[in-house]
């Protein structure tokens, strides 16, 4: 399973929304939704300032993650922002990989 942070802003559809149906409704339906795709719901957190929600999920790939943020964008209540989370165990060995005898151009 892969991580992704997505966060994102409500547009004026998307806080009507919220305002009629509150923010445990809002969480429960991405539970339900994120679970029926085969991924897990890791935290939900409301903010203010620059990012309205945020939340942690894990999916099995990144094609379904992709899907679903490219369907929600499309339903006009927010705008968001997919973010594939990279953990320091998985860092180490980006960190390994080498390029061999491969060049920058121009040098």
């Amino acid at each position: 399973m892969s991580k992704f942070m997505y966060s994102g802003n409500y547009t004026k559809r998307g806080v009507k929304g919220l305002l009629k149906d509150g923010g445990t409704a809002r969480k429960d339906a991405t539970i339900r939704l994120v679970e029926s795709l085969g991924g897990k719901l890791e935290l939900y957190y409301w903010c203010y300032g620059k990012t309205d929600f945020i939340m942690i999920v894990d999916f099995p790939d990144h094609t379904t993650v992709t899907g679903i943020a490219l369907n929600i964008a499309a339903s006009g209540s927010f705008t968001g922002n997919l973010t594939p989370l990279i953990s320091v165990e998985e860092m180490d060995e980006m960190v390994k990989v080498s390029l061999g005898n491969w060049r920058a151009p121009g040098k």
